[in-house]
């Protein structure tokens, strides 16, 4: 056989630690039978509200600034800088974006969110790129930082103006919000009728096609921009080569300081709209305190997409829905929640069992009959559970998904000026 006719006849190389890419028609199909089986869900337990279009439009609100959070961190850890200091940064477009927007104007407080949010990332590189403190400290730190600053300024900027206190700011004037007209009001009136499959639909679209904020507009093609920034541009290539081998992309000529800096300042910046989108667009004001973790959910987020665009949209997406879920019909939604675990676990087991991973399908079975236990001997969850149902979401998504991850090899490696040569 001649060498043409060899390597024409071999497998199609793996990507992604040995796994094939799964192409489009099948991730729409998983959607799909996802999708199915969330309704399936609904009409057996009843919570109607899981689908809705009220419960979607949260969802989507309560995703964001997670969503936004996350695109800062693979932002950074594409360039190889661990970007903990999230959450400060997220902070800090906050209290920018508040001060502005209540005297200027919205969307002069979504700017200044941003440019809040640019210096908090702006520090983390001077302390990470150039003086090469470790990425965690220099976060942390961050953190602890943009609290005590926004506490402070609050004092001088918010505290005796008519609506302000030294904790929260005076109210913004809201962002304008587009409603798709009689397309809205179908979508509505077919999930009413609480179809299979076809009112779960229409509760999504109606969902993504009513109130929504214009902010989150932008924040939605934020997610294919940067996608087609890093993966089909030659500036995305130099940046992503920083974060896999930093010495021999200087070898070939790229300014690794020049693009790690770039990458954790637009890091910064898109953490600070969020927290922009938290205060302007969210509660129409800030409040101290009011990210509640978001940046590092949205870390999580990002983790859980194996750090990639996409996946990690849908897993804000996951922790936007179950954040929403406590606020809209709490306990019974979150209950409904149980049923769809557990099937989903039966589903594991015979996937572990096809792998022939017994001491896996052996656990998971174990903890699938659990929770159908609980589910039928109880009618509504504890509130606590409630109210945890986020994080222990995030928890449960970090451990299933730990085993297919793959992070930039250089991420969070020190790297000097000069090794390359």
């Amino acid at each position: 056989m001649s060498t043409s006719k060899t390597i024409a006849a071999r497998p199609a190389p793996k990507k992604g630690n040995g796994r094939r890419r799964l192409s489009l028609p099948v991730v729409l199909l998983i959607i799909a039978g996802g999708l199915a089986l969330v309704s399936l869900v609904r009409i057996i337990s009843g919570a109607d509200d899981i689908t809705s279009v009220g419960q979607v439009r949260g969802a989507l609100a309560l995703a964001v600034p997670i969503g936004l959070a996350g695109l800062g961190g693979l932002w950074a850890e594409r360039a190889g800088v661990i970007n903990i200091g999230l959450e400060g940064m997220m902070i800090l477009g906050t209290w920018f974006g508040a001060w502005a927007g209540f005297q200027w104007g919205p969307w002069t407080g979504v700017l200044f969110g941003v440019l809040g949010g640019c210096l908090g990332g702006l520090l983390h590189a001077v302390i990470t790129v150039t003086f090469g403190v470790n990425h965690i400290v220099s976060g942390v730190a961050i953190n602890i930082l943009a609290v005590g600053v926004t506490r402070y300024l609050s004092n001088f900027a918010f505290d005796g103006v008519q609506g302000g206190s030294s904790k929260q700011s005076p109210r913004i004037d809201p962002i304008d919000r587009i409603t798709i007209p009689g397309l809205s009001d179908w979508m509505q009136d077919l999930q009413q009728q609480h179809w299979f499959l076809i009112s779960d639909l229409a509760g999504i679209i109606g969902g993504l096609v009513t109130g929504l904020s214009l902010l989150t507009v932008v924040a939605l093609l934020l997610i294919p921009a940067t996608w087609w920034i890093l993966w089909r541009t030659p500036f995305g290539l130099r940046l992503r080569s920083c974060g896999e081998s930093p010495v021999a992309a200087e070898t070939l000529g790229v300014n690794v300081y020049k693009y790690k800096y770039i990458a954790v300042t637009v890091s910064g910046g898109l953490a600070g709209l969020g927290g922009a989108f938290l205060a302007i667009v969210s509660t129409g004001i800030y409040q101290e305190g009011q990210t509640g973790g978001r940046g590092y959910i949205g870390l999580a987020a990002m983790i859980f997409g194996n750090w990639m665009p996409g996946g990690m949209a849908l897993g804000a997406g996951l922790f936007g829905f179950t954040d929403s879920l406590k606020l809209r019909g709490g306990a019974e939604n979150v209950h409904a929640m149980l049923l769809l675990l557990a099937i989903l676990l039966v589903i594991a087991v015979f996937w572990q069992l096809y792998k022939k991973k017994y001491v896996s399908a052996a656990v998971a079975a174990v903890v699938s009959a659990l929770l159908f236990t609980w589910y039928f001997l109880t009618d509504q969850v504890p509130s606590q559970f409630v109210d945890a149902a986020p994080y222990v979401t995030t928890l449960l998504v970090l451990s299933l998904s730990a085993q297919r991850l793959r992070m930039p090899k250089a991420n969070g490696v020190p790297y000097r000026k000069g090794e390359g040569k």
